[in-house]
């Protein structure tokens, strides 16, 4: 019989050993489901797409998605870590969403997401409500300000709009919120509707469609349009279409970027469903190690030149750590390269009417550094 601190040690040891396993467990719990449809469930649905070739969707434009020194890469994130961070809190704006929607105005959740009103309709885009950018609930980029406001708070919406399926863009525990509390469709890039359906999105709420496709809801219409970027949500990559999204009303039109490095399609997309009042497009988590992308400031200010925008509101800034420059340095170079573009940077959560004049947004965030 084994003696007594045998016996000891031996529990000891094993609790060691379990203690790992359990927080591995817990780390991976709900992850199959929430990386979405296989590459083998979706290849049906997208392989007769004109932009999908050799087993992937391509950029127009050749992209490469990591450039760099992986050790250099490392040490940047190690450094980005602080700098990446604000030191007070991010002051938010509880939402004041009208029971009627307007002409044209915005409510900014962080991130990239938004509320957008167009001529009477209301469009959800990118809603990220969880609190990490990631398959797991307890491993990955976290919030770095709460939500502004809770999604049930939200008044009905015409239709929630994606804009590809990178985790701080399509947001599992959002998406079946949504389904719970909506009833409008997803529009979506072609692909993404298999990630939906195995979350339960009913077959009659889901609009894919491939670049230059439309679809009407109401007096809106959503057109696909042509992004610089990649998808993913595993190991596979490229297997589902990106976009960014042109939304149309009868007399405004806005622009909702996504996720994008710059291309030169923005100045065809300009041309032909431009201008528009209002541009919302990515300034944040750029890098050298990936300048196809992702947008810098700089690059930004000249896509929003080239769509024939009036009013450009900054997104993909300031709510997840997702790369290596300071968390204030997006706006902050964006409004030095600016020049006499009509800039607005709203508190998240904070809404802007657009429809008579442009609203000025003061200096919030130096005080957050």
């Amino acid at each position: 019989m084994p003696s007594l601190s045998r016996l000891v040690r031996s529990y000891a040891l094993t609790a060691a050993l379990a203690v790992p396993a359990v927080a591995i467990a817990r780390a991976a719990w709900g992850v199959p489901v929430s990386m979405g449809a296989s590459r083998r469930r979706v290849r049906p649905v997208v392989a007769g797409s004109p932009n999908f070739s050799e087993g992937k969707f391509r950029n127009t434009v050749p992209s490469k998605t990591i450039e760099g020194d992986r050790v250099e890469m490392f040490r940047d994130l190690t450094q980005s870590r602080r700098s990446g961070v604000p030191s007070r809190p991010v002051p938010l704006v509880t939402p004041q969403v009208p029971a009627q929607a307007t002409e044209l105005a915005v409510t900014w959740y962080g991130h990239a997401s938004a509320l957008l009103e167009v001529d009477g309709a209301r469009v959800l885009v990118d809603p990220v409500w969880g609190e990490r950018v990631s398959p797991s609930t307890l491993v990955g980029p976290k919030r770095l300000h709460p939500v502004p406001g809770p999604l049930e708070d939200i008044p009905p919406v015409d239709a929630v709009l994606i804009s590809h399926d990178h985790y701080d863009h399509l947001d599992l525990p959002t998406v079946r919120r949504l389904v719970r509390e909506q009833t409008a469709p997803f529009v979506v890039p072609l692909g993404i509707g298999q990630h939906l359906r195995g979350w339960g999105v009913p077959e009659d709420r889901i609009v894919e469609l491939d670049w230059d496709g439309s679809h009407t809801v109401g007096g809106t219409t959503f057109t696909c349009a042509e992004a610089r970027h990649f998808s993913g949500r595993g190991l596979s990559r490229d297997d589902t279409l990106w976009s960014s999204w042109v939304v149309a009303g009868p007399r405004h039109r806005v622009f909702f970027g996504g996720d994008t490095g710059y291309h030169p399609a923005f100045a065809s997309i300009g041309a032909q469903h431009g201008p528009f009042d209002l541009t919302l497009l990515p300034v944040g988590a750029y890098g050298k190690q990936w300048p196809a992308i992702h947008m810098d400031p700089e690059e930004a200010v000249r896509a929003h030149g080239d769509l024939g925008g009036r009013v450009f509101l900054p997104i993909h800034w300031a709510t997840f750590n997702l790369a290596f420059h300071a968390w204030a340095e997006p706006v902050e170079r964006l409004l030095a390269a600016a020049g006499d573009v009509q800039v607005v940077v709203p508190r998240p959560g904070e809404r802007l009417d657009l429809t008579d004049a442009t609203p000025t947004t003061p200096d919030w965030w130096s005080a957050v550094v």
